[in-house]
């Protein structure tokens, strides 16, 4: 099955009073690019985040938002420095006795000192958080893909259209070179003639310039060629993943071999047929950019 790179997932997993919620979203990109943006307190999980994430995601830019919410009584605690307050109390003493000033230190004053007393948040269970962020982020990963399966068959439906158009095109052009062919004999005989008057017509002669005529615009290798492109390009459609770049690939060989016909082939039929047939690989091409 093929991949769309653009997607969105997302997850909500709670346990006790924790809970994680996990977006996923993407948008086309040549490589694998995944932000993550997460709360400090799991900045460490990072790492672990991209390594679970790659098993999912082969090309894509991937922004993933993360956030946390912990709902405990016990969340901070009250941090009291003794070390950091003795010292405080002990300058403040000194200074009293320089400078003959009242001694008015109490409790309230002394404790508005920086760093006497502080909150701290208290240590997490790394374990117990990564359990859950690791079950959010694998939930909002897999909503992620099947979103891309999803819009990779719409691609997919929509790639076999125009492929068979193409086929169409490609026919058309291997019907009308005979024609051509034929025509340019017709007419070269009727000019010939027409200039000779009465004169026999040398065949030999004729024969040999419809041959030049016919080897200077014959297509014969570059419709074979562009079948086999788009056989290829079904087959790869059928694969499984990580298939953009060798569908880019073929379709650049698709690009120049339709270029060629229309660079050889000076009928008009043919040269709308081949402007045409550029055309839809053009629309293949930018379709075939939105693919994993």
């Amino acid at each position: 099955m093929i991949k769309s790179m653009t997607g969105f997932g997302r997850s909500e997993v709670s346990s006790g009073d924790r809970k994680i919620t996990v977006e996923m979203k993407a948008v086309n990109h040549r490589y694998c690019d995944i932000s993550v943006k997460l709360p400090k307190k799991l900045s460490f999980f990072e790492v672990a985040i991209r390594n679970l994430l790659k098993k999912y995601i082969g090309r894509g830019k991937v922004d993933v938002y993360i956030s946390y919410e912990d709902f405990t009584e016990s969340q901070v605690c009250v941090k009291y420095n003794k070390e950091l307050a003795s010292e405080y109390y002990d300058k403040l003493m000194l200074i009293s006795e320089q400078f003959a000033l009242d001694n008015d230190i109490r409790t309230s004053v002394l404790s508005r000192y920086p760093e006497v007393i502080t909150l701290e948040e208290q240590t997490i269970d790394e374990t117990e958080i990564w359990e859950l962020l690791e079950l959010a982020v694998d939930k909002a990963a897999k909503a992620f893909v099947e979103s891309r399966i999803q819009e990779g068959e719409n691609l997919k439906a929509d790639l076999l259209l125009k492929l068979k158009y193409m086929v169409e095109l490609v026919e058309f052009v291997e019907e009308k070179y005979p024609q051509i062919v034929s025509d340019y004999r017709s007419k070269l005989l009727s000019k010939v003639t027409e200039l000779l008057q009465d004169t026999k017509v040398d065949e030999s002669i004729l024969l040999t310039e419809v041959t030049v005529y016919a080897d200077k615009i014959c297509v014969d290798e570059e419709t074979v060629r562009l079948k086999s492109h788009i056989d290829n390009m079904i087959n790869t459609l059928n694969d499984n993943d990580n298939i953009g770049r060798k569908l880019d690939f073929i379709a650049q060989e698709m690009n120049r071999e339709a270029n060629t016909i229309l660079s050889k082939v000076g009928d008009i039929d043919i040269t709308n047929k081949a402007i045409d047939l550029k055309t839809e690989i053009e629309k293949v091409r930018e379709q075939i950019q939105n693919i994993e």
